[in-house]
């Protein structure tokens, strides 16, 4: 299993914006149950792929992209590519969902 960058917001720009590669950005918290069990779905991901970046940004401690994203579930998980949104995903999803929301950009 991969373990997932953990970013902040100061660095936001820089790894998710700037990004050559799609990012798939996890919006998470540290007392979210259903976050935890995402986070193994995407650290098995991000074993296997090379063509896609995958980071977590805690809300608690990062609240300023959370906002600017309206982030207001969690776990939430957005694809960007170049800078943009390609796509979201809210709540405890099936492992599925994620690969179709990867696929599907």
């Amino acid at each position: 299993m991969a373990n997932l960058p953990d970013i902040t917001d100061a660095v936001f720009e820089d790894e998710v914006v700037r990004s050559d590669k799609p990012v798939l950005v996890d919006f998470w918290a540290p007392w979210c149950g259903p976050c935890k069990t995402l986070g193994k779905v995407l650290e098995g991901i991000a074993a296997e792929r090379d063509d896609l970046k995958i980071v977590k940004i805690n809300i608690d401690d990062n609240q300023e992209q959370a906002i600017a994203h309206q982030v207001m579930l969690l776990p939430t998980v957005i694809l960007f590519k170049d800078g943009k949104q390609l796509g979201r995903l809210q709540g405890g999803v099936p492992p599925r969902q994620v690969a179709q929301l990867i696929e599907s950009h």
